[in-house]
């Protein structure tokens, strides 16, 4: 009976003191502020798991010169000002974020990642952390293009090179051939 009890009031009290730490302003929501026991772990893990589930299974463009020339176009575009780009610092925004956006061409960026996981995550964003989904505002075909982009950083062809360092004239991104894909 007294095991009852106490697994019952367990039940109450755990909710009842996760409320009022969040309800107070226990709760860390500054980005300056140390992460939450458990925050990054629980939040990669979820992330990951959706991923797995809804990911493409195979990738819809060719890997090919004019696509990572198109991916850098959109890159310079739409993710600079986040993630980066080669051999320059974050910007004063990303210094601002939490959790800090991945700088995907320094150290470990996307480059290991398959193409399906990061038109995933260029697609749907991911929640609480600054990164939005591009689904709405890119085609298939650019969302296709900036991923394999990233998962070819380390080997590109001079011209996507040039389009990241800003040494190529600047030109609107181009898509990429008609593939049958929704626009």
């Amino acid at each position: 009976m007294k095991f009852l009890v106490g697994f019952i009031l367990g039940l109450v009290v755990i909710p009842v003191g996760l409320y009022f730490y969040f309800s107070t302003g226990g709760a860390p929501v500054a980005t300056s502020a140390q992460p939450m026991p458990f925050e990054k772990r629980m939040a990669n893990m979820a992330l990951d798991a959706r991923v797995k589930k809804e990911a493409p299974s195979a990738v819809a463009l060719p890997v090919n010169d004019a696509n990572l020339v198109a991916g850098a176009q959109i890159y310079q575009q739409n993710c600079v000002v986040c993630h980066g780009l080669p051999g320059q610092q974050p910007t004063a925004i990303a210094k601002g974020m939490f959790p800090k956006p991945p700088q995907l061409f320094h150290g470990k960026g996307v480059t290991d990642d398959p193409a399906q996981e990061t038109y995933w995550k260029a697609a749907n964003g991911i929640r609480l952390t600054g990164m939005p989904g591009f689904k709405g505002s890119l085609s298939d075909d650019q969302l296709w293009q900036v991923s394999l982009l990233l998962a070819n950083a380390d080997k590109l062809p001079a011209q996507a090179q040039a389009v990241l360092s800003g040494s190529a004239p600047p030109t609107e991104a181009t898509p990429a051939p008609k593939s049958g894909h929704k626009k």
